[in-house]
């Protein structure tokens, strides 16, 4: 018996007894389904992620302060003071505040992050402005209530013209002086949607007394290590202990969130995995009860000559033919199933083939090994014991 006529028994088999097949395969649709719906979310929670980074800019070096106290602080303009200090290396830097409370236009609630920077914020990071203007040195040196929106705020509240509009932000009334470029499809929630004002005016409106963040860009990419020494030198000589910042450049925050995500892959994957095997245990169980349902068929076709390779490979190819139908339900599942997340989750979702490939190969194999052994006891069939059984 040829492959081809295995197969095309297999599949009568199956088409026979639907109900105890889709149940014979629930487990691995379920692995696979799982395998690609989970390793889909995590790549999208990770291009999200380096979309935001990559928003900033490659060459740019973040700088976390945890205020200490006393005498032994730094303030802004000393911070701002080393690009000065060292123009071939540190080409700008601002000053990041975020600024807690609602921002309204009309009667409306936004969700927008807000966040206070400097006039040198467009220099450190990769956005541009469509329209309007940006931040000037007069804004923040006089604590302007004015703000530059993402498009999406622009586009969903008005019309695309947002320019010398207002909204409210703790109930201050600021004027929108320029709309940034569209950079994530303007959805809620992405990097279209935020709101920029003069950190000076979130100290102003919010409280603040200590700005603990700073993002520098660098000149060149290839200097961020000799940008974040001397960040790092010059923090060490105000707080002679490490322990009060953190200097991080992007390259080393993108590594990172490359290890992350690939171990959480593989802790998720691993998960999922176990269903596989489970499912594979639920194919090489219902095998065991065909191989007792079809003695006697077993029995004729051994006194009719099959030899023991044939009736072998009938059954291997039944399980593997099972497992393989649940891993193709399971990748349709699978795929449908991440797109709906990845829309309710406003997640950009791209299931990876890879992942797509290597769970239908698994599901395939899983069906191979656990098929084996109910199609090495069919093999083994005396032919007269055989054609005896009931």
């Amino acid at each position: 018996m040829n492959f081809k006529q295995s197969f095309n028994l297999a599949i009568k088999s199956l088409a026979a007894s639907k109900m105890r097949a889709f149940l014979t395969m629930l487990g691995i649709i379920i692995g696979v389904a799982a395998v690609i719906i989970l390793v889909s979310l995590v790549d999208g929670f990770k291009n999200s992620m380096l979309e935001q980074f990559n928003s900033i800019g490659a060459n740019t070096i973040s700088v976390s302060i945890r205020s200490r106290g006393g005498t032994r602080t730094v303030n802004v303009d000393e911070m701002l003071a080393l690009c000065d200090e060292h123009p071939d290396i540190l080409l700008a830097a601002t000053p990041n505040v975020t600024a807690t409370g609602t921002a309204k236009i009309g009667t409306e609630d936004l969700s927008s992050s807000i966040t206070g920077v400097g006039e040198s914020y467009l220099d450190v990071t990769t956005s541009e402005i469509q329209q309007g203007r940006f931040l000037t040195y007069n804004d923040i040196n006089t604590r302007q209530k004015v703000c530059i929106v993402g498009s999406y705020i622009s586009k969903e509240f008005f019309n695309g013209n947002a320019v010398d509009q207002t909204l409210k932000i703790n109930g201050n009334t600021f004027k929108i002086v320029g709309v940034f470029e569209e950079v994530a499809d303007s959805t809620e929630g992405s990097s279209d949607d935020k709101i920029i004002i003069p950190y000076t005016t979130v100290r102003s409106i919010t409280q603040f007394s200590f700005v603990s963040s700073y993002t520098f860009a660098t000149v060149d990419e290839s200097l961020s290590p000799q940008g974040k020494t001397i960040i790092e030198n010059f923090l060490l000589s105000i707080f002679a202990s490490d322990s009060y910042y953190t200097v991080m450049s992007m390259a080393e925050m993108l590594d990172m969130v490359d290890t992350l995500t690939s171990q959480i892959t593989l802790i998720l994957v691993g998960i999922a995995g176990i269903s596989l095997l489970v499912g594979g245990i639920g194919i090489m169980n219902i095998m065991l009860v065909s191989v007792t349902e079809r003695t006697r068929e077993i029995g004729i076709r051994k006194s009719l000559g099959a030899r023991r390779f044939d009736i072998m490979s009938q059954f291997v190819v039944e399980a593997a033919t099972t497992s393989a139908v649940g891993g193709v339900v399971g990748i349709v599942l699978g795929i449908v199933v991440s797109y709906v997340a990845g829309t309710l989750l406003n997640l950009i979702i791209k299931p990876s083939y890879l992942a797509i490939l290597i769970a239908f190969t698994f599901s395939a194999a899983i069906g191979i090994m656990f098929g084996y052994f109910p199609a090495n006891k069919a093999a083994k069939l005396n032919p007269i014991d055989a054609l005896r059984h009931d």
